[in-house]
């Protein structure tokens, strides 16, 4: 009897069986992201209620067996689950919504990308559409106050020239210390451009999909030799399946400068001269030739007064009749922007492609200073099959750059400033005064009598290539060519101060830079048992970069009229010159995450370089990373008021290669002895030089609360950098002073806060904020053996590095005011400041301030209300000195001719006078050398953008045919709140390079101020 019911139960089981089996069928389809049209890969895909469930490949498809009546559930970290029915169809594709939430960011990293969710390093992101509409020339500007430790300065307002950027502090005296640049994964030309031109001025912002800056070692550490400084990876937009979509925007802005400098008027200026020479024939000649008319002749009062008379021209400077304002003669009353850009993006199946063009022309603030760029851009990737895609991204730029004078030169517009106010413009026949009518070279006449134009062209071309090996294995390769070109013609005519004795004078340079590199990896994903996320990634690299150069300069030019070299009587000099460097890299990185709360990441990089000793070709840099998502832990899983709780730290090593690229060899140059050619030994062999090694600890913590109303990032970093590059003494025998050796160390340590806020979140009025704060302590450890400091190189400025303090920090006299009994300056002659001294030279050399700033901090808020939509960023720098070395002429008290700031009218007098500006003595230095009287706070906050728009409705832009409209006005360096006493407190003197001499303001135009109205058209 139970025999039979057992098999009657068999029976029953395996026919059920067969029915279930006979109901289940694959269902298929494909799960696709809303926010880009991209397919996910490593999606969940889970049969509700069961423990069945399979991921997504590598293009966002998937299969599994299933039967109807049965739910399916689709999840990914970032995105929104969903569930659907299945039903008849055996496809369902599906489109996931983007979470709120911070951990769905998508982030782009060195080969690859992720989410915020999964990242174990510090990394930090702007997407492209914030800077768009900001009027600047080059994408890094608008990078300022958007950032944690991320430190951006123009060193002053002229078009086209470098910005400074600086990721977690300075970490080289001799090397390069600005990040390396990785356009669409193609590490790019960022120097070696003629002057002091910036090739990132070249990339047309609005190209921009996203811009990253890696800062701590796990996310730079694959870009191993290059990554000590921080790495920016910018890439560009790209197609997406769907209907062609066209964008026009115009934007048409009024540039002016961000502040004036008040100098003397016409009175005043004559009122100090005269009693600077009657101060001189009281004290040191003991005579008065106001009081005693025989003392005039021969007094420095008749000299003073014989010097007023030329200056004054056609005109006679005791009736006040001319004033002339030379400051306002150097700027550009007509300053302004206009930029015109269009795009068109779509694609299907097979094809998709991104087209732009943009016009772009900013008219200086400064006069002669104008920018101009013309660029086109074709992004394109091709699915060849479900295995194979193609590709490529194409940029091409022309760039017209009409330049200015370094900042120390007496055609740089702002010296204007130094000529006296009683002086006319021009003479009676209408020309243009100089010397000996003015003080010094009137520049005005390079606008009428020179040229300085700088054109340059690049091509940025990506080709890849990525194949589909396995379903979660593929492999891609990489080929980008930056080829960037330049020319630059001067022409300086008869009148000016550079052609003036040589009947004009004219230079042809030119420069070209081609830049090749191929990229080759494997990527690796897997999804094991539903709990272990595996990604791999492994390949190579290699990079060359060619650079050639030459210039020829003549002079004896028969008419200003004939710029050009061809008609140059006399060819007075030339030069041609070849360099090149090369980089082979191997690289791999390891991510894992387990049950969606722990994470881990390994990656290294082998490189090796041409720059580089044949004993220590190769370096290897490792990172390592771990982090913890506390909020997926039970006890904290579905509180409403942790949402987010998030650990991570990291630890690797990086490189620093960017120097000379023959600095290891034994070099010679050419020289002659009695016309016979020959050879001269001009550089000292060192086989062992190596990188700059820099090993960084980064401590974080990431948090939501209140269902990610409140989110935010805190950051602990300790960056130590060994093996610095340093010029070190060697024995006199060797023929040679000094030789390049690894031999210093640096430290930079600080925190990093971010903030972000949703304040307001009701359907028609949104209101967000998110403030980033950053401090960076920078301390020199360790110089060469037995060197205690590196001293200033010149006597004009203050700069020095001394073990224990920051790199550059200003180092010199302590200025003590003024004695109220007779005008004359003083000096502290000790550290603790007890003691004065009238001598200069008999006063301590001290440490006097910090050109570092101590923190950074920037604040933004958003709102939008309806239609509406207001922006306005804050951006602060604090606790840094500024060096005003202009001081010493126009801040001197009297000192000599140059014109003089109207805060020296409260110069010392009389006896009893308590004031810090010294008396007034024509030519005798009273207080004008270099000390901390020119130093002043450079800390400052600024508006730095303001953006106000409006969108139309769709109900409207139906009726006009339109997808998108919208009208804005946008405002750049609105407003400056500073103690600083010069022209703008964000500014680094352009002729002063290098690493130590920073903080300085040597004559610099000040920033530009703009106001721009705009207009964005999609259809």
């Amino acid at each position: 009897m139970r025999k039979a019911l057992l098999c009657i139960v068999l029976l029953l089981t395996t026919t059920l069986s067969f029915e279930v089996l006979a109901q289940q069928r694959q269902i298929t389809g494909t799960v696709i992201s809303a926010e880009d049209g991209l397919g996910l890969p490593g999606v969940n895909v889970l049969i509700k209620d069961s423990s069945r469930g399979v991921i997504t490949d590598l293009d966002g498809k998937y299969s599994i067996a299933a039967s109807t009546g049965e739910t399916l559930v689709f999840s990914f970290v970032g995105y929104l689950s969903q569930e659907i029915e299945i039903a008849q169809s055996s496809v369902i594709d599906v489109t996931l919504e983007t979470d709120a939430k911070i951990l769905g960011e998508v982030i782009v990293v060195g080969y690859g990308s992720t989410t915020k969710g999964d990242l174990t390093g510090n990394i930090a992101s702007v997407k492209g559409s914030d800077l768009a509409t900001v009027p600047v020339v080059n994408f890094q500007d608008a990078l300022q106050g958007r950032m944690a430790g991320v430190f951006v300065q123009s060193s002053s307002g002229k078009l086209g020239e470098g910005v400074k950027i600086r990721v977690r502090g300075t970490t080289s005296i001799s090397g390069g210390n600005d990040p390396l640049y990785v356009i669409d994964g193609i590490p790019v030309t960022s120097n070696g451009a003629i002057g002091y031109y910036n090739p990132m001025s070249d990339i047309n912002p609005g190209d921009i999909e996203s811009l990253e800056v890696l800062k701590d070692a796990s996310a730079s550490a694959i870009y191993g030799a290059r990554g000590a400084n921080g790495v920016v990876l910018v890439t560009t937009k790209s197609g997406s399946k769907g209907k062609t979509k066209f964008n026009v925007g115009i934007q048409r802005g009024y540039s002016s400068p961000t502040r004036k400098k008040e100098f003397l008027n016409a009175s005043e200026f004559v009122e100090l001269m005269r009693e600077a020479g009657y101060n001189n024939d009281l004290q040191i000649y003991n005579i008065d030739p106001i009081n005693n008319p025989d003392d005039y002749p021969g007094s420095d009062l008749e000299f003073v007064e014989s010097r007023l008379d030329r200056y004054s021209g056609y005109a006679d400077w005791r009736t006040g009749e001319i004033d002339t304002d030379w400051q306002d003669q150097a700027f550009n009353e007509d300053a302004g922007t206009f930029s015109v850009n269009f795009s068109a993006s779509g694609g299907d199946d097979k094809t998709r492609f991104f087209l732009s063009g943009s016009y772009d022309q900013q008219t200086g603030i400064m006069i002669r200073n104008d920018f101009e760029r013309i660029s086109g851009r074709l992004n394109l990737d091709h699915s060849v099959s479900e295995k194979f895609l193609i590709g490529a991204n194409f940029s091409l730029s022309r760039t017209d750059n009409n330049r200015l004078s370094d900042d120390n030169q007496f055609n740089n517009p702002i010296q204007l400033v130094a000529l006296a106010p009683i002086t006319p413009i021009r003479d009676e026949n209408g020309e243009l005064y100089d010397r000996p009518t003015t003080t010094y070279y009137n520049n005005l006449i390079d606008s009428e009598n020179a040229e300085w134009v700088n054109l340059s062209f690049r091509n940025l071309t990506n080709l890849f290539g990525e194949y589909k090996i396995l379903p979660n294995l593929k492999f891609r390769t990489e080929f980008g060519v930056d080829i960037f070109n330049q020319n630059e013609e001067q022409f300086f005519g008869s009148r000016t101060n550079s052609g003036l004795s040589t009947n004009g004078f004219g230079r042809s340079r030119w420069a070209r830079i081609v830049n090749y590199n191929t990229n080759n990896f494997f990527t690796y994903n897997k999804v094991f048992n539903e709990m272990h996320n595996f990604e791999a990634v492994v390949g190579m690299s290699f990079q060359r970069s060619d650079q050639s150069s030459a210039f020829v300069e003549g002079q004896e030019f028969p008419l200003d009229d004939l710029k050009t070299l061809a008609s140059a009587a006399e060819i007075t000099g030339g030069s041609s010159s070849l360099t090149n460097f090369t980089f082979l890299s191997y690289f791999a990185r390891v991510n894992y995450k387990y049950g969606q709360k722990y994470l881990a990441t390994l990656s290294a990089r082998m490189d090796g370089s041409s720059r580089f000793g044949p004993n220590n070709r190769y370096g290897f840099f490792p990172a390592a990373s771990v982090g913890w998502i506390l909020s997926e832990e039970g006890f904290l899983q579905g509180n409403s008021t942790v949402s987010l709780l998030k650990l991570r730290g990291s630890y690797g090593l990086t490189g620093n290669a960017e120097i000379g690229n023959f600095d290891h060899l034994g070099l010679y140059g050419s020289s002659a002895y009695g016309l016979v050619p020959g050879l001269v030994p001009t550089q000292i062999p060192n086989p062992d030089l190596t990188w700059e090694n820099t090993r960084q600890l980064d401590l974080g913590i990431e948090f939501g609360i209140l269902n990610d109303r409140i989110t935010g990032e805190i950051d602990y970093y300790n960056k130590n950098t060994t093996d610095l590059l340093l010029n070190v003494p060697v024995p006199a025998t060797s023929g040679f002073n000094t030789q390049l050796t690894n031999i210093g160390k640096m430290q930079n340590q600080g925190v990093e806060i971010v903030l972000n806020s949703v304040n307001i979140a009701k359907p028609n009025f949104q209101w967000n904020t998110s403030i980033n704060f950053a401090r960076n302590v920078n301390e020199v450890k360790e110089l060469a053996p037995g060197q205690e400091s590196i001293p200033p190189s010149s006597s004009r400025f203050l700069n020095a590095v001394i073990i224990g303090e920051p790199l550059g920090v200003f180092f010199g006299v302590a200025y003590a005011g003024v004695d109220p009994q007779n005008g004359d300056a003083l000096y502290y002659t000790n550290a603790d400041q007890t003691e004065t001294t009238t001598d200069y030279n008999e006063a301590e050399r001290v440490v006097l301030g910090d050109p570092n700033p101590s923190f950074l901090a920037g604040m933004s808020n958003t709102f939008k209300y309806k239609g509406f939509d207001l922006m306005f960023l804050f951006q602060g720098v604090f606790g840094n000195e500024i060096f005003e070395g202009g001081g010493g002429f126009y801040s001197a008290n009297g000192d000599w001719f140059d014109n003089s700031t109207r805060d020296q009218l409260a110069r010392w007098q009389n006896p009893g006078d308590v004031t810090d500006i010294p008396q007034a003595r024509l030519g005798e230095c009273n207080g004008c050398q270099a000390s901390s009287r020119y130093l002043s706070d450079g800390s400052y906050v600024r508006l730095k953008t303001l953006n106000v728009g409006y969108s139309f409705s769709p109900k409207v832009l139906s009726k006009i045919n339109l997808t998108s409209l919208r009208v804005f006005f946008t405002g750049q360096n609105l407003l400056t709140f500073t103690d600083y006493k010069g022209w703008d407190p964000e500014v680094s003197a352009d002729y002063l390079g290098g690493n130590i001499q920073i903080g300085n303001d040597f004559y610099s135009a000040p920033q530009a101020k703009t106001l721009s109205i705009g207009l964005n058209v999609g259809f």
